[in-house]
Protein backbone atom coordinates (compact mmCIF):
# COMPACT_ATOMS: atom_id res chain seq x y z
CA UNK A 1 0.00 0.00 0.00
CA UNK A 2 1.65 3.28 -1.50
CA UNK A 3 -0.61 5.33 0.25
CA UNK A 4 -4.05 5.95 2.02
CA UNK A 5 -7.29 5.30 0.64
CA UNK A 6 -7.34 2.27 -1.49
CA UNK A 7 -10.67 0.79 0.00
CA UNK A 8 -11.57 -1.02 -3.55
CA UNK A 9 -8.71 -3.58 -3.23
CA UNK A 10 -9.70 -4.64 0.06
CA UNK A 11 -13.40 -4.73 0.45
CA UNK A 12 -14.06 -8.11 -1.08
CA UNK A 13 -12.32 -9.57 2.17
CA UNK A 14 -15.17 -7.85 4.79
CA UNK A 15 -18.62 -8.73 4.16
CA UNK A 16 -19.67 -5.35 5.14
CA UNK A 17 -18.55 -1.27 5.28
CA UNK A 18 -15.18 -0.73 5.57
CA UNK A 19 -13.85 1.63 7.81
CA UNK A 20 -10.65 3.52 6.27
CA UNK A 21 -8.03 4.32 8.94
CA UNK A 22 -5.44 4.95 6.39
CA UNK A 23 -6.56 7.85 4.69
CA UNK A 24 -6.27 10.98 6.76
CA UNK A 25 -9.07 13.53 5.96
CA UNK A 26 -11.66 15.61 8.13
CA UNK A 27 -14.06 13.23 9.53
CA UNK A 28 -16.53 16.58 9.96
CA UNK A 29 -16.70 16.45 5.69
CA UNK A 30 -16.77 19.38 3.44
CA UNK A 31 -18.18 22.67 4.60
CA UNK A 32 -22.76 22.61 4.67
CA UNK A 33 -23.66 24.41 1.47
CA UNK A 34 -21.18 23.60 -0.96
CA UNK A 35 -22.84 20.82 -2.95
CA UNK A 36 -25.11 23.55 -3.67
CA UNK A 37 -22.46 26.14 -4.36
CA UNK A 38 -21.04 23.73 -6.67
CA UNK A 39 -23.77 22.40 -8.45
CA UNK A 40 -24.63 26.92 -9.39
CA UNK A 41 -21.53 26.98 -11.30
CA UNK A 42 -21.82 23.68 -13.12
CA UNK A 43 -23.18 25.84 -16.32
CA UNK A 44 -19.42 27.22 -15.96
CA UNK A 45 -17.99 24.12 -17.53
CA UNK A 46 -19.30 24.94 -20.80
CA UNK A 47 -15.90 27.26 -20.73
CA UNK A 48 -12.22 27.64 -19.86
CA UNK A 49 -11.59 28.82 -16.00
CA UNK A 50 -9.50 31.71 -15.86
CA UNK A 51 -6.25 31.41 -16.95
CA UNK A 52 -4.91 33.43 -14.23
CA UNK A 53 -7.11 32.20 -11.56
CA UNK A 54 -7.67 35.87 -10.21
CA UNK A 55 -10.39 35.29 -8.32
CA UNK A 56 -8.97 32.12 -6.71
CA UNK A 57 -5.56 34.12 -5.83
CA UNK A 58 -7.77 36.52 -4.51
CA UNK A 59 -9.65 34.53 -2.01
CA UNK A 60 -6.10 32.91 -1.43
CA UNK A 61 -4.50 35.80 -0.15
CA UNK A 62 -7.58 36.99 2.00
CA UNK A 63 -7.72 33.06 3.95
CA UNK A 64 -3.33 32.41 3.88
CA UNK A 65 -3.06 36.57 4.76
CA UNK A 66 -0.70 36.91 1.85
CA UNK A 67 -0.85 39.08 -1.13
CA UNK A 68 -2.15 37.18 -4.23
CA UNK A 69 0.75 38.37 -5.96
CA UNK A 70 2.84 35.88 -3.90
CA UNK A 71 -0.10 33.02 -4.80
CA UNK A 72 0.61 30.07 -6.53
CA UNK A 73 -1.89 27.12 -7.55
CA UNK A 74 -1.77 23.79 -8.62
CA UNK A 75 -3.98 20.80 -9.21
CA UNK A 76 -3.25 19.59 -5.71
CA UNK A 77 -0.39 20.14 -3.46
CA UNK A 78 1.29 17.18 -5.61
CA UNK A 79 0.78 19.22 -8.62
CA UNK A 80 2.94 21.74 -6.85
CA UNK A 81 5.58 19.57 -5.31
CA UNK A 82 6.56 18.07 -8.72
CA UNK A 83 6.64 21.36 -10.63
CA UNK A 84 9.31 22.39 -7.67
CA UNK A 85 11.11 19.48 -8.71
CA UNK A 86 11.40 20.24 -11.84
CA UNK A 87 13.06 24.15 -11.24
CA UNK A 88 15.67 22.59 -8.69
CA UNK A 89 18.98 20.61 -9.67
CA UNK A 90 18.82 18.57 -7.01
CA UNK A 91 16.73 17.69 -4.35
CA UNK A 92 17.22 16.69 -0.27
CA UNK A 93 14.96 15.22 1.60
CA UNK A 94 14.43 14.04 4.83
CA UNK A 95 13.04 10.96 5.65
CA UNK A 96 10.78 8.99 6.85
CA UNK A 97 8.16 11.35 5.20
CA UNK A 98 6.09 11.56 1.97
CA UNK A 99 7.10 9.02 -0.76
CA UNK A 100 6.10 11.45 -3.50
CA UNK A 101 8.84 13.80 -3.06
CA UNK A 102 11.71 11.24 -4.14
CA UNK A 103 9.82 9.80 -6.70
CA UNK A 104 8.32 12.76 -8.34
CA UNK A 105 12.40 14.45 -8.18
CA UNK A 106 13.67 11.18 -9.30
CA UNK A 107 10.66 11.12 -12.38
CA UNK A 108 12.70 14.11 -13.36
CA UNK A 109 15.78 12.76 -13.07
CA UNK A 110 17.07 14.79 -10.57
CA UNK A 111 20.00 14.15 -8.24
CA UNK A 112 18.30 13.09 -4.86
CA UNK A 113 20.09 13.21 -1.29
CA UNK A 114 18.45 11.27 1.06
CA UNK A 115 18.98 12.15 4.82
CA UNK A 116 17.42 10.85 8.17
CA UNK A 117 15.75 12.55 10.88
CA UNK A 118 17.19 11.91 14.49
CA UNK A 119 15.13 9.58 16.98
CA UNK A 120 13.10 11.59 17.74
CA UNK A 121 12.09 12.96 13.94
CA UNK A 122 13.61 16.13 14.26
CA UNK A 123 16.40 17.45 11.32
CA UNK A 124 19.67 16.83 12.01
CA UNK A 125 20.82 20.65 11.94
CA UNK A 126 24.77 19.74 11.93
CA UNK A 127 24.36 17.21 8.85
CA UNK A 128 21.82 19.57 6.62
CA UNK A 129 24.71 22.41 7.28
CA UNK A 130 27.41 20.07 5.38
CA UNK A 131 24.95 18.88 2.86
CA UNK A 132 23.36 21.72 1.11
CA UNK A 133 24.61 23.27 -1.38
CA UNK A 134 23.34 26.54 -3.60
CA UNK A 135 20.33 25.62 -5.76
CA UNK A 136 19.70 22.83 -3.67
CA UNK A 137 15.84 22.11 -3.05
CA UNK A 138 15.34 21.01 0.53
CA UNK A 139 11.97 19.35 1.11
CA UNK A 140 9.99 19.11 4.78
CA UNK A 141 6.92 17.88 5.57
CA UNK A 142 5.50 20.05 8.42
CA UNK A 143 3.83 18.42 9.60
CA UNK A 144 5.79 15.54 8.38
CA UNK A 145 4.00 12.52 6.89
CA UNK A 146 3.72 10.08 8.61
CA UNK A 147 5.87 11.04 11.73
CA UNK A 148 3.30 13.86 12.53
CA UNK A 149 5.51 16.48 14.35
CA UNK A 150 5.37 20.07 12.86
CA UNK A 151 9.14 21.64 13.19
CA UNK A 152 9.40 23.70 16.41
CA UNK A 153 9.44 27.41 15.00
CA UNK A 154 13.10 28.09 16.81
CA UNK A 155 14.32 24.97 14.92
CA UNK A 156 12.63 26.09 11.75
CA UNK A 157 14.24 29.33 11.66
CA UNK A 158 17.42 27.88 12.07
CA UNK A 159 17.01 26.07 8.91
CA UNK A 160 16.22 28.68 7.30
CA UNK A 161 19.17 30.56 8.24
CA UNK A 162 21.12 27.82 6.92
CA UNK A 163 18.99 27.50 3.32
CA UNK A 164 19.11 31.31 2.82
CA UNK A 165 23.29 31.24 3.61
CA UNK A 166 23.63 28.81 1.51
CA UNK A 167 21.29 30.27 -1.36
CA UNK A 168 19.39 27.27 -1.25
CA UNK A 169 15.64 27.08 -1.40
CA UNK A 170 13.32 25.19 1.75
CA UNK A 171 9.86 24.33 0.68
CA UNK A 172 7.27 23.54 3.32
CA UNK A 173 4.68 20.80 2.82
CA UNK A 174 1.77 22.05 5.22
CA UNK A 175 -0.75 19.99 3.77
CA UNK A 176 -2.15 19.50 7.24
CA UNK A 177 -1.34 22.82 8.42
CA UNK A 178 -4.99 23.71 9.48
CA UNK A 179 -5.35 19.70 12.32
CA UNK A 180 -1.94 21.43 13.80
CA UNK A 181 -1.83 23.22 17.25
CA UNK A 182 -2.23 27.11 17.04
CA UNK A 183 1.25 27.89 17.79
CA UNK A 184 2.91 30.03 14.70
CA UNK A 185 1.87 30.26 11.03
CA UNK A 186 4.45 29.91 8.79
CA UNK A 187 3.14 32.00 6.07
CA UNK A 188 2.56 35.08 8.31
CA UNK A 189 6.60 33.95 10.10
CA UNK A 190 8.33 34.28 6.60
CA UNK A 191 6.53 36.78 4.96
CA UNK A 192 8.08 39.71 6.94
CA UNK A 193 11.54 38.07 4.56
CA UNK A 194 9.16 38.24 1.49
CA UNK A 195 9.21 34.75 0.97
CA UNK A 196 13.01 34.50 0.15
CA UNK A 197 14.03 31.66 -0.77
CA UNK A 198 11.33 29.43 0.98
CA UNK A 199 7.91 28.64 -0.09
CA UNK A 200 4.70 27.41 1.46
CA UNK A 201 1.91 25.10 0.04
CA UNK A 202 -0.69 23.78 1.51
CA UNK A 203 -4.40 22.15 -0.10
CA UNK A 204 -8.00 21.75 0.34
CA UNK A 205 -7.62 17.74 0.17
CA UNK A 206 -7.44 16.75 4.31
CA UNK A 207 -8.65 19.59 6.34
CA UNK A 208 -11.95 20.04 3.92
CA UNK A 209 -12.04 16.69 3.08
CA UNK A 210 -12.36 17.45 -0.54
CA UNK A 211 -9.63 14.44 -2.12
CA UNK A 212 -11.59 15.25 -5.42
CA UNK A 213 -11.15 18.17 -6.17
CA UNK A 214 -7.56 18.55 -6.12
CA UNK A 215 -6.49 22.01 -5.16
CA UNK A 216 -2.91 22.98 -4.18
CA UNK A 217 -2.16 26.62 -3.20
CA UNK A 218 1.07 27.96 -2.27
CA UNK A 219 2.72 31.25 -1.08
CA UNK A 220 6.18 32.01 -2.31
CA UNK A 221 8.19 35.59 -3.50
CA UNK A 222 7.31 37.28 -6.87
CA UNK A 223 10.20 36.09 -8.47
CA UNK A 224 9.45 32.10 -7.59
CA UNK A 225 6.19 33.07 -8.78
CA UNK A 226 7.20 33.88 -12.17
CA UNK A 227 9.94 31.13 -12.81
CA UNK A 228 6.94 28.59 -11.02
CA UNK A 229 4.76 29.96 -13.81
CA UNK A 230 7.18 28.62 -16.21
CA UNK A 231 7.05 25.15 -15.66
CA UNK A 232 3.57 25.01 -14.43
CA UNK A 233 0.52 23.59 -16.69
CA UNK A 234 -2.07 25.86 -17.77
CA UNK A 235 -5.56 25.55 -16.77
CA UNK A 236 -4.04 23.06 -13.68
CA UNK A 237 -7.00 23.49 -11.30
CA UNK A 238 -10.57 22.99 -12.78
CA UNK A 239 -13.82 24.61 -12.84
CA UNK A 240 -15.11 23.04 -9.56
CA UNK A 241 -12.24 23.37 -7.16
CA UNK A 242 -11.95 26.97 -8.47
CA UNK A 243 -15.50 28.08 -7.25
CA UNK A 244 -15.15 25.34 -3.85
CA UNK A 245 -12.45 27.96 -3.14
CA UNK A 246 -14.63 30.80 -2.88
CA UNK A 247 -16.94 29.23 -0.96
CA UNK A 248 -14.72 26.55 1.99
CA UNK A 249 -12.05 29.40 2.99
CA UNK A 250 -15.27 31.88 4.11
CA UNK A 251 -16.21 29.42 6.30
CA UNK A 252 -15.25 30.24 9.80
CA UNK A 253 -17.23 28.32 11.92
CA UNK A 254 -16.35 25.24 9.94
CA UNK A 255 -13.29 25.90 10.10
CA UNK A 256 -12.86 26.52 14.17
CA UNK A 257 -15.44 23.68 14.87
CA UNK A 258 -12.72 20.80 12.83
CA UNK A 259 -9.69 22.56 14.57
CA UNK A 260 -11.68 22.36 17.72
CA UNK A 261 -12.71 18.60 16.97
CA UNK A 262 -9.80 17.20 15.78
CA UNK A 263 -7.67 18.55 18.96
CA UNK A 264 -10.18 16.74 21.28
CA UNK A 265 -9.98 13.16 19.19
CA UNK A 266 -6.11 13.65 18.81
CA UNK A 267 -6.08 13.52 23.26
CA UNK A 268 -8.79 11.38 22.89
CA UNK A 269 -6.74 8.69 20.84
CA UNK A 270 -3.54 9.09 22.07
CA UNK A 271 -4.57 8.71 25.64
CA UNK A 272 -6.12 5.41 25.00
CA UNK A 273 -3.84 4.00 22.63
CA UNK A 274 -0.81 4.98 25.68
CA UNK A 275 -2.66 2.01 27.80
CA UNK A 276 -2.42 -0.71 24.97
CA UNK A 277 0.67 -3.10 25.58
CA UNK A 278 2.55 -4.15 22.75
CA UNK A 279 2.42 -0.79 20.71
CA UNK A 280 4.22 2.13 20.85
CA UNK A 281 1.85 5.86 19.50
CA UNK A 282 4.30 8.77 19.02
CA UNK A 283 2.60 11.84 19.58
CA UNK A 284 1.22 14.28 16.39
CA UNK A 285 -0.03 17.61 15.74
CA UNK A 286 -2.02 16.51 13.29
CA UNK A 287 -4.89 14.46 12.25
CA UNK A 288 -2.80 10.67 11.98
CA UNK A 289 -0.77 8.86 14.56
CA UNK A 290 2.06 6.91 13.86
CA UNK A 291 2.16 3.61 15.57
CA UNK A 292 5.73 1.27 16.52
CA UNK A 293 4.23 -2.50 16.87
CA UNK A 294 6.36 -4.07 19.75
CA UNK A 295 4.75 -7.27 19.41
CA UNK A 296 3.74 -8.19 15.39
CA UNK A 297 4.58 -6.68 12.02
CA UNK A 298 2.33 -4.47 9.55
CA UNK A 299 0.89 -7.43 7.71
CA UNK A 300 -0.48 -9.01 10.85
CA UNK A 301 -1.81 -6.25 12.09
CA UNK A 302 -3.31 -5.18 9.04
CA UNK A 303 -4.84 -8.28 8.22
CA UNK A 304 -6.04 -8.73 11.96
CA UNK A 305 -7.81 -5.16 11.75
CA UNK A 306 -9.34 -5.72 7.69
CA UNK A 307 -11.04 -8.83 9.61
CA UNK A 308 -12.77 -6.67 11.54
CA UNK A 309 -13.52 -3.92 9.13
CA UNK A 310 -11.08 -1.49 9.49
CA UNK A 311 -8.32 -0.31 7.14
CA UNK A 312 -5.02 0.93 8.83
CA UNK A 313 -2.10 1.65 6.92
CA UNK A 314 1.46 0.17 6.44
CA UNK A 315 4.23 2.09 6.55
CA UNK A 316 6.67 0.27 5.42
CA UNK A 317 6.86 2.03 2.08
CA UNK A 318 7.84 5.12 3.66
CA UNK A 319 11.82 4.89 3.41
CA UNK A 320 12.80 4.72 6.63
CA UNK A 321 10.72 3.27 8.68
CA UNK A 322 9.84 -1.01 8.41
CA UNK A 323 7.73 -3.64 8.78
CA UNK A 324 7.23 -2.96 12.37
CA UNK A 325 5.06 0.95 12.08
CA UNK A 326 1.87 1.33 10.81
CA UNK A 327 -0.58 4.95 11.13
CA UNK A 328 -3.83 5.28 11.60
CA UNK A 329 -6.01 8.46 10.97
CA UNK A 330 -8.18 10.50 13.98
CA UNK A 331 -11.90 10.18 12.96
CA UNK A 332 -14.68 10.88 14.60
CA UNK A 333 -15.76 9.54 17.93
CA UNK A 334 -17.91 6.62 17.00
CA UNK A 335 -15.16 5.22 14.65
CA UNK A 336 -12.05 5.98 17.03
CA UNK A 337 -13.84 3.45 19.53
CA UNK A 338 -13.65 1.00 17.42
CA UNK A 339 -10.34 1.71 16.70
CA UNK A 340 -9.80 1.19 20.38
CA UNK A 341 -11.73 -2.14 20.85
CA UNK A 342 -10.07 -3.94 18.42
CA UNK A 343 -6.57 -3.30 19.43
CA UNK A 344 -8.09 -4.52 23.01
CA UNK A 345 -9.00 -7.09 21.07
CA UNK A 346 -5.68 -7.58 19.58
CA UNK A 347 -3.55 -6.99 23.13
CA UNK A 348 -6.08 -9.70 24.80
CA UNK A 349 -4.88 -12.44 22.25
CA UNK A 350 -1.55 -11.91 22.89
CA UNK A 351 -1.78 -11.86 26.82
CA UNK A 352 -4.13 -13.85 27.30
CA UNK A 353 -4.60 -16.28 24.32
Amino acid sequence: MEHGGDLLSYEKYYDGELIDFSSNINPLGPPNGLYEEIMKGYENLVKYPDIKYRNLKSSLGEYLKCNSENVIVGNGAMDLIDNFTIIFPRIIIFIPSFSEYEKRALVHDKEVVILNYNEDFTVDLDELKEIIRPRDLLILGNPNNPTGLRIDESLLMKIYKVVVKKDAYLLLDEAFYEFSPKDYDSIETFSKYSFKNIGIIRAATKFFALPGIRLGYGCVSQNMVEKYEKVAMPWSVNTFADIAAQFIFREQEYIERSKNYIDGERQYLLEKLSKIKGIKPFDTHTNYILIKLLKWNEEYIFNFFLKRGLIIRKCSSFNGLDENFIRVAIKDRENNEKLIKVFKKLEELQWNP
